[in-house]
């Protein structure tokens, strides 16, 4: 299932809907707040000349949106979102995870499989390579770090250690965004190549997936346990397994 390519303006708009419907202790909120700040930020330097190629770059941030709201859609219909979305969509109401644990989980997913498989589909669609893209891309990449680096200030202890320190340091966003542009450049020579580019694909999102896992590692005492929150289309997972009940 792939969700409609939507208008820079309509995400916002979908994204805004969300925020509006999810509680606030729910893992998934906690993403689609941080993402609807970036989102509003590219939105508003896509009219500010920002960008090299603005109609490449409103393109990109609009299918990179698909590949999120996907995986709401599917959840939402009860089907299971690709691996590498799993871990943030089945704990996402799990007790002793800090809610910068649910943001950075997101960010895993989104930046390091679908912001990838977002820069090829914006090149099929555009008749762009990556390379034609490149600039731009660590102009996004930029903005990125901006938000994630307010989002840990707001919502990380002072001071922070023991393990909460340690399972945030699986993850950094210098790392995921490297990582993400080989792997442009690693399918990007695939592309002739189906069968195994989409072998490539499916290991990227469950490599992805198991670190999204280890990110939400829960915590005892890191927050008060969060009221079961519903999660559409399916049953939450058992926090003290991570497998779906």
């Amino acid at each position: 299932m792939t969700a409609p390519v939507l208008t820079v303006d309509q995400v916002v708009d979908r994204m805004t809907q969300l925020a509006a419907e999810l509680p606030p202790g729910d893992g998934v909120a906690v993403f689609n707040a941080m993402y609807l700040t970036v989102t509003r930020l590219v939105r508003d330097h896509l009219a500010a000349a920002y960008f090299d190629d603005p109609a490449a770059m409103a393109e990109l941030d609009a299918v990179f949106a698909a590949r999120y709201l996907t995986a709401v859609d599917e959840d939402r219909a009860g089907r299971r979102p690709d691996a590498c979305w799993r871990p943030l969509f089945e704990l996402r109401a799990a007790p002793d995870v800090h809610p910068l644990q649910f943001a950075l989980a997101g960010m895993n997913a989104h930046i390091e499989n679908d912001l990838p498989l977002a820069v090829l589909d914006t090149c099929r669609l555009t008749g762009r390579t990556p390379d034609r893209l490149h600039a731009d891309y660590l102009r996004v990449n930029a903005l990125l770090a901006q938000v994630e680096a307010q989002v840990r200030e707001s919502l990380l202890p002072v001071p922070v250690g023991g393990p909460l320190l340690h399972v945030l340091s699986v993850w950094s966003i210098d790392r995921a965004r490297d990582a993400a542009w080989a792997s442009v450049l690693a399918l990007w020579e695939l592309r002739r190549l189906p069968p195994a580019r989409a072998l490539v694909a499916d290991a990227l999102s469950g490599s992805v997936g198991m670190v999204g896992r280890a990110l939400l590692t829960p915590l005892s005492g890191t927050r008060a346990p969060a009221p079961r929150v519903p999660v559409h289309g399916g049953r939450p997972a058992d926090p003290r397994t991570g497998a779906s009940q």
